[in-house]
């Protein structure tokens, strides 16, 4: 078990071992709820948890499959008429 102090402006540091556990780096948000004789941290999730399935066909795009060649084609056009 890991201890850590609150400072005089109200901080408090998450040990570092448990930080990268959770792959939490700085900047990171979370909910701060009262938990019986304590606190509960829960993350805030930048985009909610998707999976293929949920964003399959969003672009929605119906004719034939497009080759690498031709989306690097129409990159390189599209480039060419923004200048």
């Amino acid at each position: 078990m890991e201890t850590t102090r609150l400072s005089s402006r109200g901080q408090i540091v998450i040990p570092k071992a448990i930080r990268a556990a959770h792959g939490w780096d700085s900047g990171a948000e979370f909910v701060v709820e009262e938990a019986g004789e304590g606190i509960l941290l829960k993350p805030i999730r930048l985009f909610p948890l998707t999976s293929v399935r949920d964003v399959l066909g969003c672009a929605g795009y119906q004719g034939p499959p497009k080759t690498l060649a031709d989306m690097e084609a129409a990159i390189a056009e599209g480039a060419r008429r923004s200048r």
